[in-house]
């Protein structure tokens, strides 16, 4: 049995390949490309094996060996990672499509960000991080401001002044200092970037660093286990900033070498809003980079992203996996996660939402099969966006439903 937590040897440039440092803290290559980390699997693979995660914590830190954290100390946890994987049956059976739920909302924090950041802040600690700094559209900044509190590591947020109000509350009530910004979370990651060498903070900001993408990862491992080491022939994933797709695809690579899974790979479906879909557009129009999105707006506040740093690699992942990009209106995303919610008992965040809209389109366009096993990511609980929902539910005698132009009438 492995003698150390983990087997992280480098981090790897994933534009140039240059090699850096492990154990040091860097944000981006000098060239300008997201860092990702890389393991010994050799070493991995003869000394552990898939079989023993039976015995395993029911978190993420189950797969510790190809995590970054060397010290258990360091780790700052409140329960993230193995969330269950629904088998959405009324939804599935309505479609004639055979489709899963991994639902994120029950991490804490409710929200996928709960991996990434759990990962980032314990490194942040081992690496002796005092402060960090985030720009945040809602659901990173709460995990950010959470797991530093838990860590004892001062949190300074930047969010734009229409987040929704769960996600400002929740940074205030773990003691972050909280600025709102005027503008996207362009503009906060901006500030994050020019406050750094004066603050003194470390920029974890999306692919800033090289480990939240590991937290993220842990996604792909899990898909892969709860299915029986069978990966599904579908994978719909809310695509902002993209890291847990790059995770994921990066976890299906590592379980290849490990012998855990074989060469096939699901068809990945990167979802964005029709009002902010760089992706999509960089996608259909063949190209390898993402143009800034002008005017970006969106209810679902997780998907307002105007260019991700990692474009290139998320494009990469989908023409591999003969996958493709969708862009679907705040309509028809609730109007959908709203079925998803009457037929399954599953509250769904907006950019959830999106994917099963995207869902119910590829599958009336053909592009997918209905005997496929589908997986949906829900990455967060709707009740973090009631602001976004209300208007499919006002309530009687309010106007709530005037903010979409009467977007459906209630029952």
């Amino acid at each position: 049995m492995l003698e150390e937590m983990t087997t992280l040897t480098h981090l790897e440039c994933s534009l140039c390949g240059a090699r850096h440092e492990a154990g040091r803290l860097w944000n981006l290559c000098e060239c300008g490309g997201p860092l990702l980390a890389r393991y010994d699997l050799d070493t991995v693979r003869r000394s552990w094996s898939r079989e023993w995660l039976a015995q395993a914590p029911a978190s993420m830190w189950r797969y510790a060996p190809v995590l970054p954290v060397a010290n258990p100390a360091s780790i700052a946890t409140l329960g993230e990672g193995w969330t269950p994987m629904i088998r959405a049956r009324r939804y599935g059976e309505s479609l004639g499509a055979n489709v899963w739920i991994k639902d994120e909302g029950l991490n804490p924090t409710a929200s996928f960000k709960a991996r990434g950041l759990a990962c980032c802040i314990s490194m942040c600690r081992e690496l002796g991080v005092k402060k960090v700094a985030i720009g945040s559209a809602g659901n990173a900044a709460g995990a950010a401001a959470a797991y530093a509190a838990a860590a004892g590591i001062e949190a300074h947020i930047f969010m734009p002044r229409d987040v929704p109000q769960a996600n400002y509350i929740e940074c205030e009530s773990y003691g972050a200092r909280v600025t709102l910004v005027d503008g996207l979370i362009s503009d906060c990651g901006r500030m994050v970037a020019e406050g750094r060498q004066r603050e003194g903070w470390f920029d974890i900001n999306t692919l800033k660093e090289p480990y939240r993408v590991e937290g993220k990862k842990t996604m792909g491992y899990e898909i892969a286990e709860q299915m029986q080491w069978r990966l599904p022939d579908v994978v719909f994933y809310p695509t902002g900033g993209g890291v847990g797709l790059i995770g994921m695809w990066k976890a299906f690579d590592e379980m290849e070498a490990l012998g855990w899974i074989g060469s096939e790979r699901p068809k990945m479906i990167a979802v964005q809003s029709s009002g902010c879909a760089p992706v999509v557009k960089a996608f259909q129009e063949g190209k390898e980079r993402a143009e800034f999105w002008q005017n970006a707006q969106t209810i679902s506040s997780g998907l307002r992203v105007p260019k991700p740093l990692g474009d290139f690699l998320i494009l990469r992942i989908v023409r591999a996996s003969r996958g493709t990009c969708v862009a679907v209106d705040d309509r028809e995303a609730l109007e959908a996660g709203a079925r998803v919610g009457r037929m399954e008992g599953i509250f769904p965040c907006p950019e959830g939402a999106a994917c099963f809209a995207a869902l119910e389109r590829l599958l009336r366009e053909g592009f997918l099969r209905p005997e496929e096993k589908i997986v949906i990511f829900n990455t967060g609980s709707g009740l973090k966006y009631l602001e976004a929902w209300s208007p499919l539910f006002p309530r009687a005698g309010s106007s709530e439903a005037d903010r979409l132009g009467g977007l459906i009438t209630p029952r």
